[in-house]
């Protein structure tokens, strides 16, 4: 499941190995397009557990850049 917590921010939650993957898919396409607009940040995909995700529009990733994290 994606939840929308602003235009920067997504939320994702899966129970499964294909879900996770399709939906980190899915919400990195939608930041990557959010980002293209402005051209000034990157992507930043943290892993909060095993079933907990946010993908976000970070500033404090380079442009054209998709990093990830571990909490």
């Amino acid at each position: 499941m994606i939840k929308r917590q602003s235009d920067l921010v997504l939320e994702i939650t899966a129970y499964d190995p294909h879900t996770v993957e399709n939906d980190l898919n899915t919400a990195v396409d939608m930041a990557r397009e959010h980002a293209m607009q402005e051209r000034r940040h990157g992507i930043l995909v943290t892993q909060h557990g095993y079933t907990s995700y946010t993908v976000a529009v970070s500033r404090d990733v380079p442009f054209g850049q998709t990093r990830e994290r571990r909490e």
